[in-house]
């Protein structure tokens, strides 16, 4: 059994979980202190990922990143990479997809954030910066940690888009669920069982992750109110 599936799919999600931790977070955090009209804006166009066709999803990416198309023929001209039909183009798909997820729980984490804890930490003297990680941080953390957690889940089961932009090429762009595809496909009944068990052993140990996180949340929470 060729575990290269399972190394892509793996990588992949751990790199996108990374860029879409950090883009989460800010995104967020600017989501929950602006005003209503602008943070309904926003919920949209960074929610929308998450109610789109992954086809769709997988579409606009073509549309951007083909090696004819702006972005993709530029960077194909400019640096000579081409942003398609590779592993790497799978974060790409992977990003968009689980996004959503990190943004929307690490928002709800900080409209959880009793704002007193921060303005007693301004009094003392503490600027912005340090409130934000020194205090508000430590706080939502839990909440966060499910984000990024839910996005990595995410990212392993992305499919469609997925498979648009990158393609499946055994031993180069091959992930786990496109495997699965695959040998359905050609009649591997049997492989594909096996990748799919092993998809499963994942998942479920993620989603006890979560769960865990938010036990933790809840009881972390109790003294403060």
């Amino acid at each position: 059994m060729d575990w290269y599936p399972l190394y892509n799919s793996l990588r992949i999600s751990a790199l996108s979980t990374g860029a879409v931790f950090f883009l989460g977070i800010l995104a967020a955090h600017y989501a929950a202190r602006a005003p209503r009209l602008v943070k309904g804006a926003l919920d949209v166009l960074f929610t929308l990922p998450m109610v789109l066709p992954p086809t769709v999803v997988g579409y606009l990416l073509l549309r951007l990143l083909g090696p004819k198309r702006i972005i993709g023929a530029w960077a194909l001209e400019v640096f000579g990479v081409k942003l398609t039909m590779t592993w790497w183009s799978a974060i790409f798909s992977t990003v968009v997809v689980s996004f959503p997820l990190m943004y929307r729980t690490a928002r709800g984490a900080f409209e959880s954030f009793d704002q007193n804890l921060a303005g007693a930490a301004r009094t003392l003297g503490h600027s912005n910066l340090w409130v934000f990680w020194r205090v508000q941080m430590p706080c939502c953390r839990q909440g966060i940690l499910a984000g990024a957690v839910l996005a990595f889940a995410r990212a392993l089961g992305e499919y469609g888009a997925t498979s648009m932009i990158a393609g499946y090429t055994p031993g180069r762009t091959a992930t786990i669920a496109t495997t699965v595809y695959q040998l359905w496909r050609i009649g591997e009944d049997e492989l594909a069982l096996r990748w799919v068990l092993v998809n499963l052993a994942i998942s479920a140990a993620v989603l006890l992750a979560v769960n865990l996180l938010e036990q933790r949340q809840k009881k972390g929470a109790l003294p403060w109110r």
